[in-house]
């Protein structure tokens, strides 16, 4: 049920870098004809760093790992395009639907084929509603793989959203930083206890990881954007409070919040968050790639220079 691309297939058998990627960003993610090109680029973001891209998608309800330009084409142009996360794949093949895979499913794929490492933009979390929770996080919880993202979005309670991740068990790093982004902008407001500098660094996390075998969870690999690249942070919390408004005003619930704010956050800044967006994903891909050859090329016995919070004994974390 799971049909891995002979090009990625060769690369795994080999023991070489491969980057999953998602393709909600390309068929739900993106405007079109845009979302086509930028899937292109994200793939060869990867390429250049020295990996091999693989974009996770369902096509006819064969999952498909490393689609190809045409299944790309497919799944970028079609109205008819299911948004997959974990509990839908299983029905989504039976009744042979085209799909686009979440954080949640591209993970848990990737993870079913060998793959390490999962760039992405940001993951889903805990909303600022009445309870609701994204199966990002219960899946990353039993998913052993890196994913590399810009954290969560500013429009989720990032607060809660990093204590579950805790509580469930999911590592969390800052790629050269201590503070916890917010996608959209670099310092979410949230300090992180551990940081690391190098895609050296992070494979070796994920080694000793492995070497342990006592926790079965992801590492999120928080990637912020430069000061310089990021999304007016006033401009941001003025956009933020007028969709948190509107939210309110028109009872959206569920699983419509997320569109309708990232909507309003879109025409709101007339283009300026969706080309951070773009920024995002690219910079995530480009670490990604970094990761998987240093996983692919250092020794298992290689350790990270992990350097905790400085208000967080390094004892308290098991790594001193």
């Amino acid at each position: 049920m799971i049909q891995v691309a002979d090009h990625v297939a060769e690369v795994l058998r080999a023991g070489g870098p491969v980057v999953a990627l998602e393709s909600t960003i390309i068929s739900h993610g993106l405007p079109r004809p845009d979302n086509l090109r930028i899937a292109h680029e994200i793939e060869d973001e990867v390429r250049s760093h020295g990996a091999v891209p693989a974009t996770i998608g369902m096509v006819e309800g064969r999952i498909v790992v490393g689609l190809s330009a045409h299944e790309l084409e497919r799944l970028a142009n079609s109205d008819h395009v299911a948004k997959l996360s974990v509990r839908d794949l299983a029905i989504a093949a039976a009744t042979k639907a085209d799909g686009a895979t979440t954080v949640a499913s591209t993970s848990a794929i990737a993870h079913a084929a060998g793959i390490r490492v999962f760039a992405t933009g940001g993951l889903g979390g805990v909303h600022r509603e009445a309870f609701d929770e994204s199966a990002d996080l219960v899946t990353l919880a039993r998913t052993p793989i890196a994913v590399v993202c810009a954290g969560v979005k500013s429009i989720l309670d990032i607060g809660a959203t990093l204590e579950r991740l805790e509580t469930l068990g999911v590592g969390v790093v800052g790629y050269g930083t201590n503070r916890f982004p917010g996608f959209f902008i670099t310092d979410s407001g949230h300090p992180l206890d551990w940081s690391l500098d190098t895609p050296g660094e992070i494979a070796s996390v994920l080694q000793a990881q492995a070497a342990q075998r006592v926790n079965g969870a992801a590492l999120v690999v928080a990637n912020p954007l430069p000061d310089s690249e990021q999304l007016d942070p006033a401009l941001h919390d003025r956009v933020l409070a007028e969709g948190l408004s509107i939210v309110e005003r028109d009872r959206v619930t569920g699983k419509n919040v997320t569109p309708v704010l990232l909507s309003h956050f879109h025409a709101a800044t007339q283009g300026a968050s969706l080309a951070v967006n773009v920024r995002i994903i690219l910079r995530n891909a480009a670490l990604a790639a970094q990761i998987a050859v240093a996983l692919a090329t250092s020794s298992s016995s290689g350790s990270a220079r992990i350097a905790a919070h400085p208000d967080t004994p390094a004892q308290e974390h098991g790594f001193a």
